[in-house]
């Protein structure tokens, strides 16, 4: 039990092992059929590696047609990779040229997807076992049958062979977020009900931890890959979306204004929501827990959350005190705002969890399609079909300040270099020389420093055991068939559970021992691993110290920058978008005139920003080494820019159904004092993104404005009205559109102190 325990700390969910151990029963089982029955030994290679790298180096997820289709795919894609890389293998320059582009295209596709990106190691494989090691064309067909017996081996095992557990690994921790999020909206509606219905401090304060908490966890698990864990699959597509969505309704809950300690009489209808809100959240869960139930209830549960907020709109304009005179005091202004405080609390609520609902239906309704449906890749509504989905993706990437693009760049050269390289010198089984150069080569000089020397490391010593072995053995050659499987399972566990080193050390011993399979032992067949190795490392530092040696650490406070100023852009969007729907007061005829067009093209380029944002954030945590900036900070200013990007969907939601109102009242000064103040809030973010980049000091906080917030009063008490001087929708909406931009100013302080810590590059 010992030993099992430690292995389940080390390998959560035992995913290392299962893989290994799949590899270990197929790999030596058809090398054996290969070499022992059909005599062919091109076959053997290319169907044991190919086997190896099926198992062991990818594992889908999702349901099982998606996987078994995932490794067809797989499958296909080795076959054209084999010959292209047979064909031109002749020609060192062809060979060279292209490698490189094959490289370029395979890392970069990544991007699109984390099922592309798991594959890359795998498809590089298939391109660098026939590049390295030229043959006559009349042996492509054994090459294809290798390849062809490990898929045909691979497809049954993953589906019988200790299979992968079904569930999304965000479900389960985004349905915890869900359930605790629902607790703290119903404890937070008692709070202002009946007063023997009111939840002590202490019980108040252990659900908001327990929210808290299960926000951490999504968080962790979301931010613990090398890529963005979203596929081209429409279930993995929205529920990534989630993990921005559920974190920013985690961080609105306790979200608090600062001009008092508890809202002013609360709006029954405010609580309402609150409580239908809870509602939706409990039976998005329940389908979280289990994306083939049943999506009526959840439809049902947001249906009425719609109208209960329609009728807190309705109510909140009624209450709204108009007619009252408003004193010049702070008290007296920040009092007529505060009596739309909570429902404005509730609509932003109500906002979230309708985002949250709409990609947990999409996601569940993706997953519950048809076979034909998802062979014909037929989507549901209201998403966009994969291709563009994929292009959008891969268009955000293209730029300079992509990191993604920078790997794909340099493990491009470098694979190109090693292939040169390994022609030059001649050196046996010279594909090691190009695995060695993609398996150490990390985002800057001095990790892949530290990788190389790992990797020489754990070759010396895998050399030494491997020739220890062989010399132990002798002349019984038939030792090494039950060695291999042992091996094969060492190797697949090790990196995972132990180290990288360790992996490099046994995956040296595994192909000591197949190389000696069959033949007298010999021991010389280890220093040629460490030659090899010695030599794709070499590339690896060599083309890290001339390719962005500092590495994603400079990169992300780049991406940040951008991720700000982009965000901050479409915010002042969305403002100049819901002023839009109200003023036009020259023109007579009542009723109502086109919706402004939405701020599309900034939504999009914030949106690309922060996945270039989210990818170099990745590649920062997986550098070894310390870290410049505490991961708590960096963390920190990544959420705000979901925050920022957040806020401002928000503004366009609360405009997006209504036309633009015809009125004789003159709204210049409440434009004027949102915009005046959305300016003032975005200029600081484009500040905080200026000193992101080391060019500018930290501009200081913005402060409350209360004699902005008297004129907007003034002006919502004087011009937002109707002709019986009673206060209209638009002057709610304009009030709750101050709101969501006053919620980015409250994001400030906790940004500027993570940012004084000091930029990550």
């Amino acid at each position: 039990m010992g030993g099992v325990g430690w292995l389940r700390a080390h390998d959560p969910g035992l995913a290392a092992t299962r893989r290994a151990g799949r590899t270990a029963l197929v790999m030596p089982a058809l090398f054996a059929l290969c070499t022992q029955v059909l005599h062919a030994p091109a076959t053997a290679s290319f169907a044991a590696f190919g086997s190896f790298s099926m198992l062991l180096l990818v594992d889908y997820s999702g349901p099982m047609v998606e996987r078994l289709r995932a490794q067809a795919g797989l499958a296909v894609a080795w076959a054209a990779l084999i010959c292209l890389g047979t064909v031109v293998a002749h020609r060192t320059w062809l060979a060279v040229l292209t490698t490189v582009v094959v490289a370029f295209v395979v890392l970069f596709s990544g991007v699109v997807s984390s099922v592309l990106a798991g594959s890359t190691t795998s498809l590089l494989l298939a391109f660098v076992l026939p590049v390295a090691t030229p043959v006559p064309l009349s042996q492509l067909p054994d090459r294809l049958a290798g390849a062809g017996l490990a898929a045909a081996a691979a497809i049954p095992a993953v589906a019988l062979l200790w299979p992968r557990p079904v569930a999304d690994p965000l479900c389960r921790p985004a349905a915890r977020v869900c359930r605790a999020a629902a607790e703290r909206l119903r404890t937070d509606a008692a709070r202002y009900g009946e007063s023997w219905q009111r939840p002590d401090a202490d019980r108040c304060r252990v659900v908001a931890q327990r929210t808290d908490e299960a926000s951490a966890e999504l968080r962790r698990v979301f931010d613990a890959t090398p890529y963005r864990p979203t596929g081209l699959s429409t279930s993995s597509r929205t529920l990534v979306r989630l993990v921005d969505e559920l974190t920013w309704l985690s961080t609105v809950i306790g979200d608090r204004p600062a001009w008092t300690e508890e809202p002013p009489a609360c709006d029954p209808a405010a609580r309402t929501v609150r409580l239908a809100a809870a509602d939706v959240l409990d039976r998005a869960a329940d389908l979280l827990a289990d994306l083939r139930g049943d999506v009526d209830p959840l439809r049902d549960a947001v249906k009425e959350l719609r109208v209960t907020m329609a009728a807190m709109a309705d109510s909140s304009t009624a209450r709204l005190p108009v007619e009252q005179p408003v004193g010049e005091s702070e008290a007296e202004v920040y009092g007529f705002l505060g009596t739309l405080d909570f429902s404005f609390r509730a609509q932003e609520l109500g906002f979230a969890v309708q985002q949250v609902a709409g990609n947990v239906a999409l996601a569940a309704t993706a997953w519950q399609r048809s076979w034909p449906d998802r062979l014909l890749g037929r989507e549901p509504d209201a998403l966009t079909a994969p291709l563009d989905s994929a292009r959008e993706r891969a268009a955000a990437h293209l730029g300079r300040g992509s990191v993604w693009l920078h790997n794909s760049l340099r493990g491009a050269v470098g694979l190109g270099i090693a292939v040169y390289l390994a022609d030059l010198t001649s050196v046996q089984h010279s594909f090691w020389v190009l695995l060695g150069t993609l398996s150490v080569l990390r985002s800057n000089a001095l990790s892949t420093g530290q990788n190389a020397i790992r990797a020489v490391g754990g070759t010396v010593v895998g050399s030494f055991v491997g020739a220890g072995l062989l010399v132990l053995i002798g002349h019984h050659g038939t030792v090494l068939w039950f060695l291999l499987p042992i091996a094969i399972l060492v190797a697949g566990i090790a990196p995972a559970a132990i180290s990288f080193a360790a992996g490099q050390a046994a995956f040296t011993v595994t192909l000591v021992v197949l190389f000696n399979i069959g033949q007298d032992p010999d021991w010389h067949i280890a220093l040629l691993r460490v030659e090899d190795i010695a030599l794709g490392c070499a590339v690896s530092v060599v083309v890290a110290l001339f390719f962005w040696p500092r590495g994603a650490g400079a990169a992300v406070d780049r991406a940040l920058a951008r991720a700000y100023t982009d965000s901050a852009g479409y915010l002042s969007g969305a403002v100049a978008y819901a002023l839009g729907h109200c003023g036009a007061p020259h023109d007579p005829d009542p009723g109502l005139l086109p919706a402004p067009p939405e701020p599309a093209r900034q939504s999009r380029e914030a949106a690309a920003s922060a996945r270039r944002l989210d990818d170099a954030f990745r590649s920062y945590l997986a550098e070894r080494g310390a870290k410049p900036l505490s991961l708590a900070d960096t963390t920190t200013l990544v959420t705000g820019v979901v925050g920022l990007r957040l806020a401002a969907d928000a503004v366009v939601s609360l405009w997006q159904e209504c036309g633009r109102t015809r009125t004789k009242a003159d709204q210049t000064e409440a434009h004027r004092t949102i915009l005046t103040w959305t300016a003032l809030i975005t200029d600081w973010y484009r500040g905080l993104a200026d000193n992101l980049t080391g060019h500018t000091p930290l501009p200081p906080l913005v402060p409350r404005r209360p004699e902005a917030a008297a004129r907007l009063v003034e002006s919502v008490r004087t011009d937002l009205v109707d002709r019986d001087g009673q206060a209209t929708a638009t002057a709610v909406r304009v009030i709750w559109t101050g709101d969501h931009v006053d919620v980015a100013r409250r994001l400030q302080p906790i940004l500027a102190a993570a940012a004084r810590a000091g930029p990550p590059g």
